[in-house]
């Protein structure tokens, strides 16, 4: 083996590659031509000696040596790039680039604006955002830190709880004005409703009495969508009623676009939580990021955070 041809360039390439299972993906990552990856992923099994990909016509997986050689070129970048943000002291913190997946709705409305002012305290440091509702592979995608509503089963990410999302029955005045305003939980299944397509059990609603005890309604309603914008507009338009998360609709609210109904009824709270990709916990900038982020979420409309 020429360890001379081991480079890191070859490395970083082999190991996103790996992850993604497409070497056009990542050449769209890197902003080279496919050409460029295949030349280093070439260069790189030639100087090792073995195999590290199998590649068919649909997919590119690693092969056993492949495997063992993924998992400590994991470890030697990490360190890599650990040992420069020591060495650069404070400065290391304050530069290079950050990726961050957050749910569409809530980047939009709010998390995107936490983001400025983060970059507005260190200027250096890029962050490239991506929306999505979609439980997406965090390390497939080169995803450092994720922001998840709901439930989450992923074991293999460090997680940190941020706090409840509440919720509230909602809709527009002139929807009431048309339909009429529900008095009790069981007046709901006569009205319009908005659902989510991709949350499970939407036909249902549960509630929360002012009691505490519990109630579950059919929730029916001819339009259905797959994004919290859409449901937005579509309660503004006086299409029906909905559950909203609080930091959806807030200034809505206080505009008088929307009214709370049955207001001593809840929606039961979701979870909001941070996913961290444990290979990049330890980097400075991520670490920056993920503080100021546990540190503001607080401040968005409707997030209780834990005690």
């Amino acid at each position: 083996m020429d360890r001379s041809d081991v480079t890191l360039e070859r490395m970083r390439t082999f190991v996103r590659v790996a992850e993604r299972g497409s070497l056009s993906a990542v050449a769209r990552e890197l902003g080279v031509g496919q050409s460029t990856v295949t030349r280093h992923l070439r260069e790189l099994e030639e100087a090792i000696g073995v195999p590290l990909l199998s590649r068919t016509t649909r997919r590119v997986t690693m092969t056993d040596e492949g495997s063992r050689y993924y998992a400590d070129s994991v470890q030697i970048l990490r360190l890599v790039e650990q040992a420069g943000d020591e060495a650069r002291g404070t400065r290391g913190a304050s530069a290079g680039t950050i990726r961050i997946s957050c749910t569409a709705a809530l980047g939009v409305l709010h998390v995107s604006r936490l983001i400025f002012a983060f970059q507005d305290r260190y200027p250096d440091i890029g962050v490239d955002l991506s929306l999505t509702d979609e439980r997406i592979d965090l390390v497939r995608e080169g995803v450092d830190i994720a922001l998840r509503l709901g439930p989450l089963t992923d074991s293999s990410m460090k997680l940190r709880a941020l706090g409840q999302s509440r919720r509230l029955l909602v809709a527009a005045p002139t929807y009431l004005a048309a339909r009429g305003r529900p008095a009790v939980p069981q007046d709901l299944p006569g009205h319009e409703g908005i659902r989510m397509s991709n949350i499970a059990g939407s036909d249902t609603l549960a509630l929360q009495g002012p009691g505490g005890e519990r109630h579950a309604v059919p929730f029916g309603g001819r339009f259905r969508v797959d994004h919290g914008l859409a449901a937005r507009e579509a309660l503004v338009a006086g299409r029906g009623i909905a559950p909203a998360h609080h930091w959806l609709v807030d200034d809505l609210l206080a505009a008088g676009r929307l009214e709370v109904i049955l207001s001593g009824y809840s929606p039961p709270p979701v979870p909001l939580s941070m996913l961290i990709v444990p290979e990049r916990a330890g980097i400075a900038r991520v670490r920056l990021l993920v503080d100021f982020l546990a540190e503001r979420i607080g401040g968005i409309p409707g997030i209780e955070k834990p005690r």
